[in-house]
């Protein structure tokens, strides 16, 4: 069992870097995906609905939160003569998106080792079983917080990287050595490319194979209309709750009154 599991992560590290995603990985996939949440529409479209998906986790990608400010923080202050703190830091994101890219293509051959487990197929049953527990601490959402970092991280080296030649010059102390500036260009070169060829459209489709799907199922107008609609059945509850309390109160004051009187007549 342990070697079948190397050799499944064996396989999946080394796929990562060709053919990432097959035809045969799509239908496969989509025909999971139509079959757990969309089972009365078999004519959806899988892939519209994909791209809709990855166009608003980009939204979230492009954008920048606290620990990627700590972490510029941290990047500045192991800025310390000898250490060579940028190059050995190039190698995290290099690290994570190895770890990613083998993880969702994992996913993929645990989904194909549950078929295969099946023995037989069965024309019209479902043939892979989206879950939240193919991933990570069964969130999907951490695969994209680790992408959102490395993309981030490589970035801003290769920004950092420039802005230091052009400010200062490749002769500047600040620049380095040569023997570790080449290294850190071809690693974030690489990184681009492998994340822009495999890790992100195994990203698109790997990460639709969860529990829940997400809110872009729905088109833009029929997400405002659902939004909208919450909010008018929050507001009506609302004033439902607030009309209650006041007939409440109406009815209390009117129960209340002849006591009242009455209590007055006495003092009186």
């Amino acid at each position: 069992m342990a070697l079948l599991f190397n050799l499944h992560f064996q396989h999946s590290f080394f796929k990562q870097f060709h053919a990432s995603v097959t035809r045969s990985d799509y239908i496969t996939l989509r025909l999971g995906f139509i079959m757990t949440h969309c089972r009365g529409n078999l004519k959806f479209n899988f892939h519209k609905y994909m791209m809709r998906a990855l166009e608003a986790d980009f939204k979230k990608v492009v954008g920048i939160s606290w620990y990627l400010w700590l972490f510029v923080v941290l990047f500045l202050l192991l800025n310390v003569a000898g250490w060579h703190a940028y190059f050995w830091i190039a190698f995290i994101p290099f690290i994570l998106l190895l770890a990613v890219g083998t993880k969702l293509e994992h996913v993929i051959a645990q989904l194909a080792h549950e078929v295969a487990e099946k023995h037989v197929a069965v024309q019209g049953d479902l043939v892979v079983h989206p879950s939240d527990d193919h991933f990570w601490f069964n969130k999907p959402k951490i695969v994209l917080i680790l992408i959102h970092i490395i993309l981030f991280q490589n970035s801003f080296e290769m920004a950092f990287f420039f802005w230091i030649w052009l400010q200062y010059g490749f002769d500047s102390c600040i620049m380095g050595e040569v023997g570790y500036i080449i290294p850190r260009l071809v690693i974030g070169v690489f990184i681009q490319l492998l994340c822009s060829y495999s890790t992100l459209p195994l990203y698109a489709i790997v990460t639709q194979m969860g529990s829940s799907f997400k809110k872009a199922i729905f088109d833009e107008h029929v997400q405002e209309g659902l939004v909208g609609w919450a909010k008018q059945a929050k507001k009506k509850t609302v004033l439902r709750k607030a009309a209650n309390e006041s007939t409440h109160n109406q009815v209390s004051h009117r129960e209340e009154s002849p006591l009242i009187q009455m209590a007055k007549a006495g003092s009186n």
